[in-house]
């Protein structure tokens, strides 16, 4: 369980990272399953498998191939494997968010970020909330490092406090580009500091911290799991941009009869198809055209 100094570390800062989140013998579960999806993505050329509403569960990376395999992104894992269903449901994981944003807390959404060495996936500086806005921000990101992450290997990077200085736009125009302004995100460069730890070491996110990373520079692979909760009384105001049977599903304490509306506007995203945000971002999947 989280310690009274980190709960209030995550407040302060808008993140926290617990160490040895997760045991050696599930941590060993979950790096088997995505070894196996990387395997089993060789003998693809373009994204595939199914979810909810008809979007490929796996996505790779342009220039994949069977030799230097690029899978980026697996959709809402808990779906099919029981592995990652049981850390994202039954889980201390579940436990340590109820105490950030409980008691009653309900799951969101999940994917895996997976950064192969030799790939060029990268992650703009955004806000989550902004992809997934509620009525209000108690939502909390939780990134499970199923590999060492460093800098070279393209950690996390998260800007402190930020999460407590009002959302920044992620369109351009009339275009939903998914990622805040340039000249925002060189103050975001500036500011931001490394989330590095050691797999199964997980970090707890406020939904509004700005945050991104580079592309993987190393030899040693960069995965994360990543799992969405919100507070029972938090309710969304448009679709899941990764609808799944779990999405609502109350794991702590009870449902909310009710509401709970914070102050303000809230900026709504556009509805988008492609299988993962990386392609909203710019960034090609294999088999897409130019």
């Amino acid at each position: 369980m989280l310690s009274e100094r980190e709960i209030a570390k995550f407040h302060a800062d808008g993140f926290v990272v617990a160490r040895n989140a997760i045991d050696e013998a599930t941590l060993a579960a979950l790096k088997k399953t995505l070894a196996d999806w990387v395997e089993e993505s060789r003998a693809r050329t373009e994204n595939y498998g199914d979810t909810q509403d008809g979007r490929p569960r796996f996505d790779l990376e342009a220039g994949h191939s069977a030799e230097a395999p690029r899978l980026r992104r697996v959709n809402n894992p808990a779906e099919v494997s029981n592995a990652y269903r049981a850390v994202t449901l039954d889980g201390p994981v579940a436990d340590m968010v109820a105490q950030l944003i409980g008691p009653d807390v309900k799951f969101h959404h999940g994917k895996i970020n997976l950064k192969l060495p030799g790939t060029e996936t990268r992650v703009g500086y955004h806000q989550d909330f902004l992809y997934t806005p509620h009525t209000n921000d108690d939502l909390v990101t939780v990134l499970v490092m199923l590999d060492d992450a460093t800098r070279e290997n393209g950690c996390l990077m998260i800007v402190p406090g930020s999460h407590r200085e009002g959302p920044v736009s992620l369109w351009r125009g009339d275009t939903f580009v998914g990622e805040i302004p340039p000249e925002v995100s060189a103050e975001c460069e500036a500011r931001a500091v490394p989330i590095t730890g050691r797999a199964g070491d997980a970090c707890f996110m406020h939904t509004s911290a700005l945050h991104g990373s580079a592309s993987n520079g190393s030899d040693r692979p960069r995965g994360i799991y990543i799992a969405v909760y919100a507070a029972a009384d938090a309710i969304a105001l448009c679709p899941s941009p990764l609808p799944n049977r779990f999405e609502g599903r109350v794991l702590r304490g009870k449902p909310s009869r009710v509401a709970r509306l914070a102050p303000g506007r809230v900026e709504l995203p556009a509805s988008y198809d492609n299988a993962s945000f990386f392609e909203v971002q710019g960034q090609r999947s294999a088999g897409a055209e130019r």
